[in-house]
């Protein structure tokens, strides 16, 4: 089956579970960013109670761990705020002993990614992919010692961020989230004993 990282990853984790006709989910993960600069990771949360930090900026930045339980509170009333836009009552598509691939539209420092695939070995998937776009040559390296196998179309020295490797890198909205996820086989609701769904 197919997750995709909320909200970017989740159009080309559409594309993915289209071509693959696999169940498509998304696995809600949030930046726990700098206070002061809100783009750099210092690691990440996700679905389960999953916390992911990067060693590289928390140590050597010398971040305390009361700033990234501050950061960690408020990103964790967003992240089950997007649970419910995205899922309502649905329940999560259960990944005990599948293949999951994780996709997002890119890797930058990879914190995201690693947030995501820990939420997803907490569930019990048997083997995870990670699938991108796009990523910087460092962060691939750290998230490919942590799955089974890794997709990503183009690693560049040059990377600097995501969006610059995309014609139209415009924000994805919640709607189209739920959109996406309404469309695809995971939605929908198994016929009732003694209904027939009609064609």
């Amino acid at each position: 089956m197919v997750v995709g990282i909320p909200r970017g990853g989740v159009p080309v984790a559409f594309e993915v579970a289209e071509a693959l006709r696999a169940p498509l989910d998304v696995i809600v993960v949030r930046k726990l960013g700098l206070p002061v600069q809100p783009e750099l990771a210092m690691g990440a949360i996700a679905s389960g109670g999953v916390r992911i930090l990067n060693p590289d900026v928390v140590y050597g930045l010398e971040i305390s761990p009361s700033m990234i339980d501050e950061v960690a509170a408020r990103e964790l009333v967003e992240l089950e705020r997007r649970e419910h836009a995205y899922r309502a009552d649905r329940p999560a598509v259960e990944v005990a002993g599948k293949t999951v691939i994780v996709v997002d539209d890119g890797l930058a420092t990879g914190s995201t990614m690693l947030a995501a695939i820990g939420a997803v070995r907490q569930r019990g998937a048997a083997q995870v992919v990670c699938a991108v776009p796009v990523a910087a040559p460092s962060s691939l390296s750290k998230v490919s010692a942590k799955v089974d196998a890794v997709v990503c179309v183009i690693t560049s020295a040059a990377f600097f961020a995501v969006g610059q490797w995309y014609e139209d890198f415009s924000q994805t909205t919640d709607e189209e989230v739920r959109e996406l996820l309404a469309r695809t086989p995971s939605a929908e609701v198994p016929p009732q004993p003694g209904k027939t769904r009609a064609a």
